[in-house]
């Protein structure tokens, strides 16, 4: 940028600050959202509770596919951001 445009867009700086930091925390909670991590640990957790008779079989279907969902969401936003 040249000084003249520097200058004339000053009175935008506020505001191209405020957009950057807009941008960085959706960035940071869509990291958070689309992390695989905690789904794989949630279904880690609920076979655990399976096998140790702390839930039925129909409660741990139903939760499976709850997480199987959520974890091909995740793998279909993962795709659709590596294009």
């Amino acid at each position: 940028m040249g000084l003249f445009t520097q200058i004339v867009t000053l009175p935008l700086a506020p505001v191209r600050g405020v957009v950057w930091v807009v941008d960085r925390v959706r960035e940071a909670a869509e990291e958070e959202y689309y992390d695989p991590a905690p789904v794989h640990q949630a279904l880690a957790e609920l076979e655990a509770q399976l096998t140790s008779g702390e839930i039925d079989e129909e409660t741990f279907d139903r939760r499976e596919d709850e997480l199987l969902d959520r974890l091909e969401e995740i793998m279909a936003y993962r795709a659709d951001i590596g294009r």
